[in-house]
C-alpha cells in the first residue's frame, strides 16, 4: 500500500526560494514505489495550489485528510504532510496548527516547539530555564524603541555591549540581521530588524566558531558529529549563506573531543526543552576559550542534499533517501501516539 504524502513547499517567507530548493530534494528523494507524492505549492501570497489548481486541506468525515480542489474535481487522500517550509508562515506553528486541526499526521515540530523555536526572544528563555549557556542578549520591541530609545540604548550598553548583532526575533536566512560595531550603529540596526518584525534582538557578538549539530527524533534521538560553518565575509549574513562559493560546512569539525560532545550533549538538552519532534539543526558557538554557547535551534532547516543539516545527518550514518523516509515515518507514529490521549 502506498503512503499518500503531500509535500509543501514555497510559502509566504522571505526563504520561499529555499523551500523550494529544499522540497525538491525531497521530492526526488521519495520512492515512488512507496510513496504516491503530491507537490503542493504555497506561493508568496498564500494560495494553496497543485499544478495551479487551487486546494485546501480538509478533514475528511472518514477521520482521514484530504486535499480538496476549490474549484471543484475530485479530493486527494492524505496519509501524511512533508511541510518543507522555511521561516514565518511555515516553520513558526501556524502550519503546523492547521494540519492538528486537520487532523492529518505531518512530519517535524509541533505547534509548540515550531512557534518557541521561532521566536528567538522565547527560546532564549527556555535556554535560561534549562540552564544552557547562550550569548548575553536584550530583546527590544519596536513600541518600546518607539517610547523611549534612551532606554533602549542604555540596556544595550550594560547588558550584551559592543560589538553586537541586532536581529529580528522571528525571522531566518540572517534576514534583517546587521552587525553592531558600535553604540552609534544601533539606531541604524534597530531600524532594519524593525522592517522585518515588531520585536529584534541586540545580543553580543562572539569571538570564535561557528558549529552546527544535526538531530534526528527516535526512541533515541541521535545527534549529529558537530559541523563548523567556514566563510568568507565578515560575518554569516544572507549572501554569504546562499551565494555559491561563499561558505563551506567542514564535517566533523575540528575540535577538542570534550568541545564536541559538549555541543552533541547540549543539542539533545535543548531539542527536550522544547519538546521538538522530527529533526532539527542547533547552531552553537564556540569560544576561543572552549565555551560552548547555543545560539539558535531550527525547527526545518534548509534539506537539499548539500545542506548542512542533511550532510551532518549523513555523517551521523543516516543517507539523504533513509532520511527523508524515517522523518516520513516518524511523523506517522507521533500522530498515532497523540491519538492515545483524550484532548
Amino acid at each position: 500500500m502506498t503512503v499518500a504524502v503531500a509535500v509543501l513547499m514555497g510559502g509566504r517567507s522571505s526563504e520561499h526560494e529555499v523551500s523550494l530548493a529544499s522540497a525538491s530534494a525531497v521530492i526526488g528523494a521519495l520512492d515512488p514505489g512507496r510513496y504516491a507524492v503530491t507537490p503542493v505549492l504555497i506561493s508568496p501570497q498564500g494560495a494553496w495550489s497543485i499544478d495551479g489548481q487551487p486546494v485546501a486541506v480538509v478533514p475528511g468525515p472518514d477521520g482521514r485528510a484530504r486535499l480538496h480542489p476549490l474549484d471543484g474535481g475530485p479530493d486527494r487522500p492524505l496519509d501524511v504532510v512533508f511541510p518543507v517550509l522555511h521561516g514565518p508562515h511555515g516553520e513558526d506553528g501556524t502550519v503546523q496548527g492547521l494540519l492538528e486541526t486537520a487532523g492529518v499526521p505531518y512530519v517535524g515540530a509541533g505547534v509548540m516547539a515550531s512557534a518557541v523555536a521561532m521566536d528567538k526572544a522565547l527560546f532564549k528563555v527556555v535556554l535560561r530555564q534549562a540552564g544552557i549557556p547562550t550569548p548575553e542578549h536584550v530583546v527590544v520591541t519596536a513600541r518600546g524603541w518607539e517610547r523611549d530609545p534612551g532606554a533602549v540604548r542604555r540596556a544595550v550598553a550594560q547588558g550584551p555591549g559592543y560589538p553586537a548583532f541586532a536581529k529580528p526575533a522571528r525571522l531566518g536566512s540572517s534576514v534583517g540581521i546587521s552587525r553592531v560595531p558600535d553604540a552609534a550603529a544601533l539606531d541604524d540596526a534597530l531600524e532594519l530588524a524593525f522592517r522585518h518584525d515588531a520585536k529584534a534582538l541586540v545580543e553580543r557578538a562572539i569571538s570564535g566558531r561557528e558549529v552546527e549539530v544535526g538531530v534526528l527524533d527516535g526512541p533515541e534521538p541521535i545527534a549529529s558529529p558537530p559541523g563548523e560553518i567556514t566563510y568568507e565575509g565578515d560575518w554569516y549574513d544572507y549572501e554569504t549563506k546562499y551565494r555559491p562559493g561563499r561558505s563551506g560546512l567542514q564535517v566533523p569539525a575540528d575540535l577538542p573531543p570534550e568541545v564536541a560532545e559538549r555541543a552533541r550533549a547540549l543539542a539533545l538538552r535543548a531539542f527536550a526543552e522544547v519538546d521538538c519532534a522530527g529533526l532539527a539543526r542547533i547552531d552553537f558557538f564556540v569560544t576561543d576559550d572552549g565555551d560552548v554557547l547555543l545560539s539558535e535551534l531550527n525547527t526545518m532547516p534548509g534539506f537539499t542534499p548539500t545542506s548542512a543539516y542533511t550532510r551532518l545527518m549523513e555523517a551521523a550514518g543516516v543517507p539523504y533517501p533513509e532520511l527523508v523516509s524515517r522523518l516520513i515515518d516518524l511523523g506517522v507514529e507521533r500522530a498515532a501516539e497523540a491519538r492515545r490521549y483524550r484532548c
